[in-house]
């Protein structure tokens, strides 16, 4: 018998049974009824893998770079938010388990800890900074300028959260943030018993395509957008400067009944994939899934409640444990496929599933 959880979902299980339902629910769930969440891990399953026989695979590297930075995988740590509901040693620990595992972790707006707090406890680790634009722009400033002060990577700019959607997992469970919990990253104390109105209140609403400019005036990290579903947008944000895109639905947790993450990629990567680097995230649970991703396009994949399902389960070394397995799973996949490398992976390597997928 296996001495512990062998997949992901098996992390998930674990994390179910240890968080207050409100937490869970908050992590797990999508926006009304949640067709758009079940669509990104269905999405996957909607393309077979074609692989090569008879190529030497002796020696097979899961390692990659984006935006010139090496990793071990072709997984980064998606943004999410609050660690400290998953395990009190909050975003710390899964930092130090993204730089244990060889990759990138995307501290989240929405974090319990600071920039510079992050790069203090794991110094030299590559990070990248997800934005949120608040309505005070002064405050918005001074935090991008700390985020490349303290020695990030990139700005991972969210453009799909004018508002915040409607959760009605959050809602049936009442979930309400603990008092204790810091919020450093954002300019006013977060209302605990509404958060989504709060944070409704406090995103900017009026932002544009124009203040990507203003960004980029004010930072010299790499800008990335995040939360683009057509090609129209990525092309937009590759004329405003972005140097990677990020196809996403916010994990479902935004607008209910747009497309699966992976059914937007091949659109996107056509439209910019020669000028920009596209990722992607969205119901990463598999190795395959993160084939069949860089075989549609995506230089990279980013993994978020499976992250989250391993800090629950196991604290730092849970987050480890994760990535390892997505690597393993990586690794195995490629010799299979006939791909001795991420960058040899092609449209070649997959094709729609059959009528009864």
């Amino acid at each position: 018998m296996p001495a512990g959880p062998i997949n992901v979902d098996d992390f998930e299980e674990i994390a179910r049974e240890r968080l207050e339902p409100g937490a869970y629910a908050y992590y797990a769930g999508g926006a009304g009824d949640e067709h758009t969440l079940r669509a990104n891990s269905a999405a996957f399953a909607r393309w077979e893998l074609r692989p090569r026989v008879l190529v030497d695979v002796s020696e097979v590297s899961t390692g990659t770079t984006v935006l010139g930075t090496e990793i071990a995988l072709p997984v980064l740590v998606a943004p999410t938010a609050f660690h400290r509901l998953a395990h009190p040693e909050s975003e710390v620990a899964t930092a130090r388990a993204a730089a244990a595992a060889g990759t990138v972790m995307c501290l989240s707006t929405l974090s319990s800890t600071s920039p510079a707090e992050l790069a203090a406890a794991v110094p030299g680790a590559p990070h990248w900074f997800q934005l949120y634009c608040s309505r005070d722009r002064g405050f918005t400033e001074n935090l991008v300028v700390g985020v490349a002060e303290a020695g990030f990577r990139a700005l991972v700019v969210t453009v799909d959260v004018p508002v915040a959607g409607r959760r009605e997992r959050d809602l049936r469970t009442a979930f309400a943030l603990p008092d204790d919990l810091p919020t450093p990253n954002l300019p006013r104390t977060l209302a605990r018993q509404d958060f989504h109105a709060a944070l409704s209140a406090i995103v900017d609403s009026t932002l544009t395509w124009r203040d990507l400019e203003w960004l980029r005036s004010i930072s010299p990290l790499p800008l990335v957008v995040k939360g683009v579903l057509t090609a129209e947008d990525a092309l937009l944000g590759a004329e405003h400067g972005a140097a990677g895109i990020v196809v996403s639905n916010h994990g479902g947790r935004q607008l209910d009944g747009v497309p699966a993450s992976l059914d937007v990629l091949p659109e996107v990567v056509d439209a910019v994939g020669e000028r920009v680097e596209v990722l992607v995230d969205g119901g990463i649970r598999r190795g395959t899934d993160v084939l069949k991703a860089l075989a549609l396009g995506a230089r990279a994949a980013l993994a978020g409640r499976a992250v989250l399902w391993g800090l629950v389960a196991g604290g730092e070394d849970g987050v480890v444990r994760v990535l390892e397995l997505l690597r393993n799973e990586i690794e195995v996949g490629l010799k299979l496929l006939g791909c001795p490398r991420p960058e040899a992976v092609s449209r070649a390597h997959v094709r729609p599933a059959g009528p009864n997928v």
